[in-house]
């Protein structure tokens, strides 16, 4: 499918400093509010960073990746709500759904491709996966390598991972084009390791790590806020807000 009409729907992801108490609450109870169709609150954590670690789980650091029936719905939310308050205090990014890889239950509405894109646009990618547990050495033995790369990739503006006890994961990239992106995918990086995801792809699909996971593509939109004193989209995209 190429192309795809399904009226005004938006995606968003957000990053918030938040006392670890509220992340906490936040965890366990995602939020509601009209217009939003979903939503996956989860923790911080540092790609590469040891197994055993505080910065495996950042309970000071929540990230929130939502799907809203319209833009209008995510603005009352960052207005009215007391989580999107707190939110609109942080940094996030508006987002058009382009592909998808894999599938989660939560958003199996999306079409496996909504659009067309240039090679050299700016591009954001966005992973969920809900992991079986018994993978979990696994699981680190062949994504901590990937999570090095990728936080390390000439390719990438911003990296980053979040975490939901006990099995969900996810990460967000932003890369300077959808060539970059795809490179480090197929391992033709001129990066040292640049092989480490199409192996540990091929583990993946030796054994399956997860119930099920998702890796999707969305152009950005709109850039609001900041996060650690600085912009995180691309220089040359022009239509920050």
């Amino acid at each position: 499918m190429d192309d795809w009409d399904d009226g005004p729907m938006l995606h968003s992801f957000h990053l918030a400093l938040l006392p670890p108490a509220l992340t906490l609450r936040t965890l366990r109870r995602m939020p509601r509010a009209a217009g939003l169709r979903h939503a996956e609150c989860l923790a911080l954590m540092r790609l590469g960073s040891p197994a055993l670690s505080v910065e495996r789980m950042q309970l000071r650091r929540l990230a929130m990746f939502a799907e809203w029936d319209d833009e209008s719905a995510l603005q009352r939310f960052l207005a009215d709500d007391d989580l999107g308050r707190r939110l609109d205090d942080g940094w996030h990014v508006r987002l058009q759904y382009l592909r998808r890889y894999g599938e989660v239950s939560a958003l199996a509405g999306l079409p496996e491709q909504a659009g067309r894109w240039d090679p050299e646009e700016p591009i954001v990618a966005v992973t969920l996966a809900r992991l079986k547990l018994p993978e979990l050495p696994r699981f680190l033995k062949w994504g901590r390598p990937v999570e090095r790369l990728v936080a390390h990739h000439p390719g990438t503006t911003f990296a980053t991972a979040a975490v939901r006890p006990p099995h969900t994961f996810s990460t967000f990239t932003i890369w300077h084009s959808v060539r970059a992106m795809t490179d480090m995918v197929h391992g033709r990086s001129a990066v040292p390791q640049a092989h480490t995801h199409t192996v540990a792809m091929a583990e993946q699909h030796r054994r399956d790590f997860h119930h099920e996971s998702a890796f999707m593509r969305f152009r950005p939109l709109s850039e609001h806020g900041t996060w650690e004193g600085r912009r995180l989209l691309p220089d040359r995209f022009e239509n920050h807000a």
